[in-house]
């Protein structure tokens, strides 16, 4: 392997970095908790009420979804519990040291009605969360918006105190911005020849989401469509190969996220079940191969770069579920340990362009789990085909000639038509509430 890094590798390391974090709880809820954690922060007395606005967007992801530790659903429960026990240094990570009586206090906060989140519409940011804490007559209110953490404004007593300069922002360099010029040609080329020192770093996603995965074979969790899977596999129903161990060892790290397990996911472009999806079928195949750990890294990087090529052409947040893109790359990272050839990633991908495309995306809750676990059926039954040269070709449906060209198509769809899909989504979700 070369010992040199060129340039563009360095800012596809830069580019994983950024968008593959640790993160404990849905992230659009964790959002608002870490808005709410800042905005305490800054005041010395005990939380009295909070007022928040949301996205559409974050709404929709926040209405169904445990909130870590406190076996309750929904935006309330995490602003009242960011701003109680929230750590505001601690990003995607600031309810994982909440203690129980910081619990306690946060659910009679939200018994006492003193929480109110509020709908933001008509937003311009598909991810806005702001939230105004009270302490008494002392207030402080912190604006994240355009990123899960990305604070854009800070207001103390009435006066702002911090306000993000666009001006400033539009001189800095994006650590996404290589993937508007980049192939999955480069992105395999990089993952062959980046040295192993360089990218060992995303091994750790292995070790969390198997954590995960673990204690959502506990049954406990979510759907537990996991350990539900594993139990009738050991009743006979269910084959005992490959494929169904992507499936349930995958499902189960879901059930775990999406029930309120507390322990963290390594995410990816902001979502714990897209770097689950990404991660654990690449995981399964590895150990079957007994692969060493370098190889597993790249294999690993493949996955959770592809998928981040992917999804950075989509809104951060659209009707399109975003376990299926991460399934890509979990796709391509599996046709690479079984056959290293770019031809079979392609084929991979195009198929499961032909195949999931559709799955809309709902809201985050437990039945995330059963979009993963069809997710990354579809990518281990791509990846099978690849093997035997076959995949869905470009003279059917949205699926292009050649790969690139038939992520666009699916791009175009998620950013253009499904829009208004989308918007279709939140009117009957909003209609529940």
């Amino acid at each position: 392997m070369s010992e040199q890094i060129n340039p563009k590798w360095t800012q596809f390391i830069q580019a994983v970095q950024e968008e593959v974090k640790p993160a404990l709880g849905c992230t659009e809820p964790i959002s608002l908790a870490l808005a709410c954690a800042m905005a305490a922060a800054r005041l010395s007395g005990d939380v009295t009420h909070i007022e928040a606005w949301v996205s559409p967007n974050l709404m929709k992801n926040g209405l169904g979804v445990t909130v870590p530790g406190t076996g309750m659903v929904g935006l309330p429960i995490a602003a009242a519990l960011g701003a109680i026990g929230g750590n505001a240094q601690a990003g995607l990570e600031v309810l994982k040291a909440a203690s129980d009586d910081a619990i306690v206090r946060a659910k009679a906060l939200l018994n006492a009605g003193k929480v109110q989140v509020n709908l933001q519409d008509p937003c311009e940011d598909i991810l806005y969360s702001r939230a105004c804490v009270y302490a008494g007559k002392a207030s402080a209110s912190v604006t994240i918006a355009g990123g899960h953490t990305r604070v854009v404004q800070i207001v103390c007593q009435g006066e702002t105190c911090f306000s993000l300069d666009e001006q400033q922002q539009s001189g800095t360099v994006d650590p996404l911005g290589v993937l508007a010029d980049t192939t999955l040609a480069e992105i395999l080329e990089f993952v062959e020849q980046a040295p192993f020192s360089a990218i060992r770093f995303i091994l750790e996603a292995a070790h969390l989401n198997d954590r995960l995965s673990q204690e959502g074979l506990s049954g406990k969790w979510g759907l537990h469509i996991g350990a539900t899977l594993r139990h009738q596999q050991q009743r006979g129903f269910i084959a005992e190969d490959v494929g169904s161990s992507i499936v349930i060892r995958t499902s189960a790290a879901s059930d775990a996220r999406m029930g309120g397990a507390t322990l963290p996911a390594m995410s990816n472009s902001g979502s714990g079940n897209q770097g689950i999806t990404a991660t654990m079928p690449v995981l399964v195949v590895a150990e079957h191969l007994k692969v060493d750990e370098e190889t597993l890294a790249r294999a690993l990087m493949l996955s959770h770069l592809s998928a981040i090529y992917i999804h950075h052409q989509l809104p951060r947040l659209s009707a399109l579920c975003a376990a299926t893109t991460a399934a890509m790359g979990a796709a391509a990272g599996m046709a690479w340990l079984l056959d290293g050839r770019y031809q079979a990633i392609a084929m991979a991908i195009s198929s499961m362009i032909g195949d999931v495309s559709g799955m809309i995306c709902d809201g985050a809750s437990n039945s995330c789990a059963m979009k993963v676990s069809t997710s990354v059926s579809s990518a281990w039954k791509a990846v099978m085909m690849a093997l035997e040269n076959t995949a869905v070709t470009g003279h059917e449906g949205i699926v292009a000639h050649d790969v690139e060209h038939s992520i666009a198509n699916l791009c175009a769809l998620a950013c253009r038509s499904m829009q208004a899909t989308d918007r279709q989504i939140i009117e009957i979700m909003a209609s529940k509430i």
